[in-house]
């Protein structure tokens, strides 16, 4: 049974904030503490941007066909979990923890997956496709317990 021990951090985030936690219990009894924290002001596309969509010529003919306009908001989220795959690489390569658990939405999980290096991907022991940023510590500390036994089980 996979369990939540000492030091383990937990990355809890989505595309405008983050926490970094770390359990200051034991397995038995796990402890959450709040190590880091991450937020940005991020508008919706259309406030940030208001060029129309390009448009392209094709090679043969003389169709033309609009090009999609660039999601500004996205990019920025993206840019923001880089930013924390980043910086948890070097809380790892600074030996600040061994495993992580990362809940985070589809879309954050994913940009996460890919913006990640190798030894932090190694790290990390469960997966929660879960926005848990808005729930108390206490919340949080049950569902990463509660993840943990059911992968254990499901294993």
């Amino acid at each position: 049974m996979k369990r939540l021990s000492n030091n383990t951090r937990v990355l809890v985030a989505d595309g405008g904030r983050g926490l970094v936690l770390r359990n200051d219990g034991d397995a038995e009894f796990p402890n959450l503490r709040v190590v880091r924290s991450y937020g940005q002001d991020n508008p919706a596309t259309h406030e940030q941007g208001t060029d129309k969509p390009g448009r392209t010529n094709e090679s043969t003919g003389m169709r033309r066909s609009s090009m999609e306009p660039t999601d500004w908001h996205q990019i920025a989220e993206d840019r923001f979990v880089q930013q924390i795959a980043a910086d948890m690489a070097k809380d790892l390569g600074a030996g600040e923890y061994d495993a992580l658990v990362v809940a985070a939405p589809p879309v954050a999980l994913g940009e996460f997956r890919k913006a990640v290096s190798d030894a932090v991907s190694k790290s990390i022991v469960l997966e929660m496709d879960k926005d848990l940023t808005k729930h108390p510590l206490h919340e949080i500390e049950k569902m990463v317990v509660k993840a943990l036994d059911e992968a254990s089980y499901s294993r």
